[in-house]
């Protein structure tokens, strides 16, 4: 598929069919998250892959959603902020954004292979941290379920204009064609 139309016609999947992803096609999907630039080359990411069913119940816990009592696998996206980059002028702190790209070349790459993923982010980090035996300083950032789309019908996606968010010169100023 053409990256142009990837971007298009990726969307969130919240209906999974119950079929288990193979080894080989999730190590693909990881793989591009490794290959995901980071801040300073960092890389203060980890992976786990949840894909056994008594892992995969104690893991739905943490997230009270219909939908998500469904999901085949669950990648569990954690970074390491003792690990990751800091701006020196002011101290932030380039965790979250590293995390983001990578799950973000994770879910294009799933999508390519005709997977689905939702981000989540909306869940108990303490449970997360329990059930996953979380070391002290790995953060649970986001839980990226994976599986083959139920249905996969592409929906049109609501976006603002370029010229309500692309600026020329300074904030504000309208973006000249």
């Amino acid at each position: 598929m053409h990256f142009n139309q990837l971007l298009r016609e990726r969307y969130s999947i919240r209906d999974y069919k119950t079929q288990k992803v193979s080894k080989a096609l999730l190590m693909e999907v990881l793989e591009a998250g490794r290959m995901a630039p980071s801040a300073a080359n960092k890389q203060p990411w980890s992976f786990i892959l949840v894909s056994r069913d008594e892992t995969l119940n104690k893991l739905k816990e943490v997230y009270d959603r219909e939908w998500f009592k469904n999901v085949p696998q669950i990648i569990v996206v954690c970074g390491n902020h003792k690990e990751s980059w800091k701006r020196s002028f002011d101290g932030k702190d380039h965790c979250d954004i590293d995390i983001a790209i990578a799950v973000d070349h994770m879910t294009i790459r799933a999508s390519e292979l005709g997977l689905g993923t939702c981000w989540v982010c909306h869940f108990n980090p303490e449970m997360v941290k329990e059930q996953m035996q979380l070391p002290e300083g790995i953060e649970p950032i986001a839980l990226l379920p994976i599986g083959y789309p139920l249905v996969n019908k592409p929906p049109l996606k609501n976006r603002k204009s370029i010229n309500s968010i692309v600026f020329e010169e300074k904030y504000g100023q309208q973006l000249v064609k």
